[in-house]
This record gives C-alpha cells, structure tokens and sequence, in this order.
C-alpha cells in the first residue's frame, strides 16, 4: 500500500509541478468599455479614444493575473470534528463523499500577461499600437481516477483510467503591431501581426494508461508523452536494465533531479490577430474577433516517452525460508522487493526519444460580441460576450452578461455575470480615463470566500488586473 501512494503521489506531484507558471488572459469584463485602454487586445478592431502611451514601470501599464478550475481549496481541505483541518487523504475524510466532488475531467488554468510597453495613436487613417509583452500559460487535466488512485488505492479489484490526464505550459515574449480603420460608415476592420520570442515550452500527456489492482496482480498498461524547450533544461542519464531476454541495455532517460538553465530563447513563431465591428443599427453593434492565429517553432525540444510495455505483478514466489539459501531461481525476500520497485521506477520513468526541432500552435481564440445601448439614456449599454479558446484538450468557453455604464467622459465601468466551462463567475471593471492619467482595476473572476493564504474556497476562479497609462491628445473617432 506504501508503494501504491508513493505511485498516485508522484503522479499528483508532476501534474502540479509546472503550475508554477500561468497563462495569457485578457481583461474580458472590461470588453465594452470604450475607455478601456486595452480594447484592441481583444478586437483589433477596437480604437482607443486618445493617444496613450503605457506607465514605463515594468507591468504597470497593464497586469493581469488569473486562475480558473473546476474545483478548489475546499475539495482538498477537510475540516474534522474537533475543527482541524487535514487533506482528503486522512482516513476521517470519507472517499465517497471526496470524489463525489470532483468530475470526471478536473480542469485548472493559470494565467498571467504582463505588458512591458505599449502605446497606441491615431495616424494614417486609422488607429495603430504596439505593445511589448510577456505571456505564460499552463493547462492542466486532472482525471478523477488519480485522486482515487491516491485516496483508495487498492480495494478489492480495482482499475483506474489515466487517459485524460495531461499538463501544458507555454512561455513566450510578444512584440505586435495593430492597425484598425473604418472601410464603411458602419464597419470597421483591424488587424495585428506579432513576432514571438519562446522561452519555455512544456507538453505532458497519458494515452489510454489503465492501473488494474486485485488481490491476485497489479497490472499496467498504456504508455505517455513528454516533451521540453526552452529556458528550462532536464538533463539526460544513462540507466541499465534487464530485458525479458535477460539481457542487459541501457536506456536514455530524464533525470529530473539534476534540472538546468537552457537558452533564454528557445524559439521563433509568428501570429495574427483579426477583428471586424459593425453597427447595424444607431442602438446595435455587432463584433468578432479571431486571436493568435500562430505558431511558436522551438529548436531543441527534448521527447521523451513514459514505459509503453505492459506489466505486471502477481506477487512474490518460491521464497526461501532462509535467505542465505536465496538462489537465483529462489531469490530471497528482500531481493523481490527491490525487484519490484526497481520495475515500478523503470515503468514511470521518461524514455527520451530524442532531441529534434518542434512546432506548437498557441491555441485561437474566438470572440463575438453584441453591444445594445439604450435609447432614452445612452450611456448605459448592455453587452453580451461569447469567447471560445481553441485549443484541443484544454479547451474552454464563456458566455458573458455585461451592463457599462459611462457618467462622465472621464469615468466608465461594468458589471458582468459568466457562465463557463469552470463554472460561474461575476466580474467588474472600474475606469478611469482622464486626459494624461488612466487607471483601471477589475476582475473577470471575483472571489468572495478565502484562504488565510488568499486561494479561493470554492472553485479556484479568480483574477485581478490593473493597469496605469497616459492618455495624450484629444479623443478621435474613426
């Protein structure tokens, strides 16, 4: 039981590993705001009012900072009777009502998108911007199966399915170039091409891997895929077995206890962001916008694969009541064990394949917007978001209720409600957008009930976005 928990442990461990890291996220509530300086990072259509120039300070001009899950603190964390706290694996915790919990798929994204510079202003007909950044995003697919591996381990006959289970993480600087103008009186078009700098590229997955425990064998079959560029670098280490045959190889493999720097840059890409807005009516505005149509292509990326052969273990034979009588067809008791952990840290360890050039698309994402506006008071408009991230297994969509509300010229703000695929959410945007001073602060995901370590309780949704620029000029129209 000890080496089965060491096992579901390990396998918890390294899907949590590269969670230190995030993900790019925009600032979805504020999508409607028109003073909202950094519109056009979610519809290159979008033109800012004025001129603006971002706050030179490293990541004042626009932070954001995220989380998303489909379950949180609470799921992990148990209060007992006399009122401690402990983790799901205590005895006291009831495994039924733990998993009960969870889903199937258990699903969390991390995100952060910092801009080091960026400045926008009208010319040439149209609106243009550039802005410097630094995105970082990690996916992760936790199957409901691994948390019972950990919880339950064996009991009775068991199989657990690790199909789904999976981490993505990709690190990259962004140097893009918008222009958006209007072609008709009622649509207005822009788009952005964006260089990109990789820094570190990190792919995890299982594919169809199948755990079977009884009290007669423990079998495990299926096999899973690693891959790694970039600014963090797993050495290699030569590692010696015995094959069916008995003889005996050696086999390249991770060694992740001995981690290293890479290059900072670890590959080139490029990517294009598209957006259209048309206002069919004096009330009614439509939008759509298709973001990071790209590829970032890293040079030397390490592929690894995790045991693809099947195996099994049906206890322990033709043991010698003496051990000094052990022989090699009745090895002693101490010898099988060894036998079998050797065997278990054998099938869990990364075969590298090899080192070769590899490309990987960012994932797209898709945004369609409707924007009505009240007749008998115009400043008070009512929106509605659609956006869909396209990007296999980790993606998610989220539909968005907005009411903006603009007082005065220098003021706007939103409230928003968000169903999605982790959940539901309320966000809120606050705007201040003064001739030579801006700043806004909101939030897609608010949360409400905390940890002393401010994680959120419940569903692990929240973000917090701020930024500082300077507006310059007077406002324009396209």
């Amino acid at each position: 039981m000890k080496k089965i928990n060491k096992i579901a442990a390990a396998f918890l461990l390294f899907a949590a590993a590269p969670a230190i890291s995030m993900a790019q996220n925009s600032l979805r509530s504020a999508y409607f705001l028109e003073g909202y300086t950094y519109r056009h990072h979610m519809n290159p259509a979008f033109a800012g009012e004025r001129n603006y120039v971002s706050m030179p300070l490293i990541g004042l001009g626009n932070f954001n900072v995220g989380l998303q899950s489909t379950f949180g603190v609470s799921d992990f964390i148990h209060k007992l009777p006399n009122g401690e706290l402990t983790t799901f694996l205590n005895d006291a915790v009831d495994a039924n009502e733990f998993l009960d919990g969870l889903k199937d798929r258990n699903r969390m994204n991390l995100d952060f998108d910092i801009t080091l510079l960026s400045f926008g202003f009208h010319k040439w007909g149209g609106f243009n911007t550039f802005d410097l950044s630094f995105k970082s995003g990690t996916r992760m697919n936790l199957p409901k199966d691994l948390f019972a591996f950990a919880k339950v381990g064996q009991n009775g006959a068991t199989t657990y399915n690790l199909e789904d289970l999976g981490v993505y993480s990709n690190n990259y600087a962004e140097l893009a170039f918008g222009h958006s103008r209007k072609i008709m009186d009622n649509l207005t078009v822009g788009a952005k091409v964006k260089f990109l700098l990789g820094i570190y590229n990190a792919d995890f997955h299982v594919n169809n891997m199948q755990l079977t425990l009884s009290d007669n064998e423990w079998a495990v079959s299926g096999e899973g895929e690693f891959s790694t560029a970039g600014l963090v670098d797993i050495p290699t280490k030569l590692k010696e077995r015995t094959n069916d045959q008995g003889q005996t190889i050696q086999e390249e493999e991770l060694d992740f206890d001995n981690i290293e720097t890479g290059d900072v840059i670890g590959g080139f890409g490029m990517a294009f962001d598209l957006g259209a807005t048309y206002k069919v009516r004096e009330d009614l505005e439509l939008s759509l916008a298709v973001l990071d149509l790209g590829w970032i292509s890293y040079k030397n990326a390490t592929q690894a694969t995790m045991a693809a052969e099947p195996w099994s273990f049906s206890g322990f034979t033709n043991v010698p009541f003496d051990s000094d009588k052990a022989t090699p067809e009745q090895p002693s008791i101490e010898d099988q064990i060894d036998n079998l952990e050797d065997d278990l840290e054998d099938l869990f360890q990364m075969k590298v394949k090899g080192v070769e050039k590899h490309t990987k698309a960012l994932g797209a994402t898709l945004n369609i917007g409707a924007l009505y506006t009240l007749p008998y008071y115009d400043k008070l408009k009512f929106g509605f978001l659609e956006s869909t991230r396209i990007n296999g297994s980790y993606s998610w969509s989220e539909g968005r209720f907005s009411a903006n509300v603009a007082p005065v010229k220098c003021f706007d703000a939103s409230i928003s409600y968000a169903v999605s695929s982790f959940g539901h959410s309320f966000g809120w945007v606050a705007n201040y957008h003064g001739r030579g001073f801006s700043i806004f602060l909101g939030s897609n995901h608010q949360f409400f009930k905390i940890t002393p370590q401010f994680l959120p309780v419940n569903n692990a949704n929240m973000n917090v976005s701020i930024g500082i620029n300077f507006p310059f000029g007077d406002i324009k129209s396209l």
